[in-house]
């Protein structure tokens, strides 16, 4: 089964996106708080959709984070935000791609779907 992280401080978001990606098959954890991606050591998702901001933490700089570390740069990562600036933000950030909050369910889907493809052809 594929796995979804979904990182954000809003627990609707959280709880909405979950039952989203659970309907359609995937295994999916959620976290509130930045600093727990971080400290990744194993057991890794598929995919990771990281909000921008995180009570305090900028998601943008978890994402660099982890793209600069051998066992988590190999993870696609979404970056969410309702920032204008998203996709920028996720440019810079070096992330594989960004949505705009609030998003299109189907938009969502599909994009966790095709880094998920990606990833199984690795």
């Amino acid at each position: 089964m594929n796995r979804v992280l979904v990182a954000d401080d809003d627990p609707a978001i959280l709880e909405a996106t979950q039952l989203i990606l659970e309907y359609e098959g995937y295994e999916v954890a959620t976290v509130s708080d930045g600093n727990a991606i971080c400290t990744l050591a194993s057991d890794f998702p598929d995919v990771i959709l990281l909000d921008i901001w995180l009570s305090g933490t900028n998601g943008a700089e978890i994402a660099r984070f982890l793209k600069e570390q051998e066992r988590t740069r190999h993870i696609p990562i979404i970056l969410f935000s309702a920032n204008r600036n998203i996709e920028e933000l996720a440019r810079k950030a070096g992330v594989e791609d960004s949505i705009m909050k609030p998003f299109d369910l189907a938009d969502l889907l599909e994009k966790v779907h095709k880094h998920i493809l990606k990833q199984a052809q690795v």
